[in-house]
């Protein structure tokens, strides 16, 4: 994590988000929409014309967290979430290509998992997930500090574990409040910050749900800490309690004394995150 520069590139549905980090620092950083129903190469050029914008001769490489299932290896993206011509994208060989560094390409959870590790509240631990709780859940997983994709990208896709009647993820994300309650998450959570009993209630139900999968995440991972990040993060205080309601059902107490589970404090982690492939790399 020298003096040179990183180029973090995070990839939505809607828009591209592009950072330049260098001695530890986002220095700078831009964004812009994206044509998501466009074809694949017109996508293409708003994300390099985004990335051109923070572009330099310092730059040492780039990485780009994607919403998808990736090939690590080779850089392909499948199937991106909300650009419906990304069906499978060989974006490493055409960044390598246009920008001539190295290029690392990964699944926007592991990202959010590694900018924990190197940027956030994970900077001390070895072992680690990074949890997103926001219109869906998904994790990235760091073992000894380095980040564990699994064959296929898919370690950390806790969300589609079974559990009662469909999976942790139908249960444990914003999809819920609308399905279930007919609100708003962001509605509730504002609603939940003036006290609203029934707001407060619907959160510990939901953070019992929760807790659940963070059973399954320790039994599986065993992880030091779990820092939650995604939209439904910020009612972090509203469901911590069901959480650990749910957890004394955990077989071994002494692991839940060293757990820590915090949310995530940094701003633009995505973006981080994707340039600390780059590091997880080296």
């Amino acid at each position: 994590m020298g003096k040179q520069g990183i180029i973090g590139v995070d990839l939505g549905g809607s828009n591209v988000r592009v950072g330049k980090v260098k001695d530890n620092e986002l220095k700078m950083h831009t964004a812009a929409a994206i044509s998501s129903e466009e074809p694949e190469n017109v996508v293409m050029q708003e994300i390099t014309d985004t990335i051109d914008q923070v572009f330099d001769k310092d730059v040492l490489g780039i990485g780009v967290g994607v919403p998808s299932v990736v090939d690590v290896e080779k850089g392909i993206v499948y199937s991106a979430a909300n650009i419906p011509s990304w069906k499978k994208v060989y974006l490493k060989d055409r960044l390598v290509e246009k920008y001539g560094v190295p290029v690392f390409v990964n699944n926007d959870a592991n990202c959010f998992a590694l900018g924990e590790c190197y940027f956030g509240n994970a900077r001390d631990y070895q072992n680690i997930v990074g949890l997103i709780v926001g219109t869906g859940l998904g994790a990235g997983v760091i073992i000894d500090k380095r980040l564990y994709n699994g064959s296929n990208c898919g370690a950390g896709e806790f969300g589609h574990i079974p559990y009662k009647d469909h999976d942790f993820e139908y249960y444990c994300s914003g999809q819920r409040f609308s399905r279930e309650y007919g609100i708003d998450g962001q509605v509730l959570f504002d609603r939940a910050r003036k006290g609203d009993a029934e707001a407060l209630r619907i959160f510990e139900t939901f953070g019992r749900d929760l807790g659940n999968a963070v059973q399954a995440i320790l039994y599986s991972v065993d992880p030091e800490i779990i820092v939650f990040g995604g939209s439904v993060s910020n009612a972090f205080p509203f469901f911590e309690k069901g959480m650990w309601e749910s957890l004394s059902a955990f077989k071994y107490p002494h692991a839940l004394e060293r757990l820590v589970m915090e949310r995530s404090q940094v701003k633009e982690i995505a973006i981080l995150g994707a340039a600390a492939l780059y590091y997880d790399a080296q």
